[in-house]
């Protein structure tokens, strides 16, 4: 018998990719009093089975790429794409492609289409910080003498002096700094790889959030309409622990999230855990894991050997 099943993102809906198996259910038996784990092993196209009294759940909160509801987009005339399929854009040369998301990778992905030669515009919907790679390793080193306040304060003066007021290409800064929102919710500022100059140069366009899809012509919420050839969604990723994890309605809500609040939400009960959905970035991911390992020691620690599953962190 295990004592202790990990599902990690190996055993992810992306199992392909790697030789562990991928996991096609777990659930908690309450006659045994443990978590049933069924397994699908790709390589040798077997179902595996695992059993045990504490499942850690680490599959993370990024495990499918997440696209928008928008009104028409299921009759769109052209290409859609997430970014998580997009390889680089050869094939969208002369095309008009609009970039729906203005993160590192709808930043990334705006740029390589234009370097290909693509009439490429980008949607810019919520205020981002831009800065140079220079600048977020000059934070990360000033965070280690210097409070966040202060660090954030300076980064933003680096970035007006080095791309002036990027508002008037409407992209706008959030009120909270930099290092700030990393640390609250995992949100990360974009780095620039060159996007910016290409925008100021008019080779990208930035565009506001989508009103309605109609065939081939996207309606904005300025009023404005315009075709497109393809819709790439650089609109981030979504948990998908809900498609295998049954009878749980303790430890996740329904949308594959915990239910409690960091620093909460890494423990459930009947001896569930979860690992990376603190929206915290690594430092989100370490933390969970440290006060994972040292829970599931003191249960080991406790008197008689006996498995203690009902004390609930708090």
């Amino acid at each position: 018998m295990q004592l202790v099943v990990p599902l990690c993102c190996s055993l992810s809906s992306h199992g392909s990719w790697c030789s562990l198996p991928e996991v096609k259910s777990a659930y908690f038996d309450n006659v045994d009093g443990k978590w049933h784990v069924k397994a699908m092993n790709v390589e040798k196209n077997v179902a595996e089975y695992y059993v045990a009294r504490i499942l850690v759940v680490a599959t993370g909160e990024n495990s499918e790429g997440f696209v928008p509801i928008i009104e028409g987009l299921d009759d769109f005339g052209g290409m859609i794409m997430h970014s998580s399929d997009y390889g680089n854009g050869k094939s969208f040369e002369e095309k008009e492609v609009l970039v729906v998301g203005c993160g590192n990778s709808g930043m990334e992905i705006a740029y390589d289409l234009s370097n290909w030669g693509a009439r490429t515009s980008i949607i810019v919907h919520k205020p981002v910080h831009v800065l140079t790679k220079k600048m977020v390793h000059i934070g990360l080193l000033l965070l280690k003498y210097i409070p966040c306040d202060t660090v954030d304060k300076m980064m933003i003066m680096l970035s007006k002096l080095t791309y002036g007021d990027l508002s008037v290409f409407g992209i706008n800064s959030p009120n909270k700094g930099p290092f700030y929102l990393k640390n609250a919710s995992g949100r990360s500022p974009v780095i620039d790889v060159g996007t910016v100059d290409k925008i100021k140069e008019g080779k990208i366009k930035v565009l506001p959030s989508i009103k309605k899809i109609k065939k081939s012509y996207v309606e904005f919420t300025d009023g404005k309409r315009k075709r497109f050839d393809a819709l790439i969604f650089a609109t981030g990723y979504k948990s998908t622990v809900m498609k295998w994890l049954k009878d749980d309605g303790v430890l996740f809500n329904e949308n594959g999230m915990p239910k409690k609040r960091s620093p909460y939400h890494w423990k459930g009960e009947k001896g569930i855990y979860c690992v990376g959905f603190a929206s915290a970035g690594l430092f989100g991911i370490s933390s969970d894991a440290k006060n994972i390992a040292e829970d599931i020691d003191r249960i080991l620690m406790h008197v008689g050997g006996e498995m203690d599953l009902s004390q609930e962190y708090c």
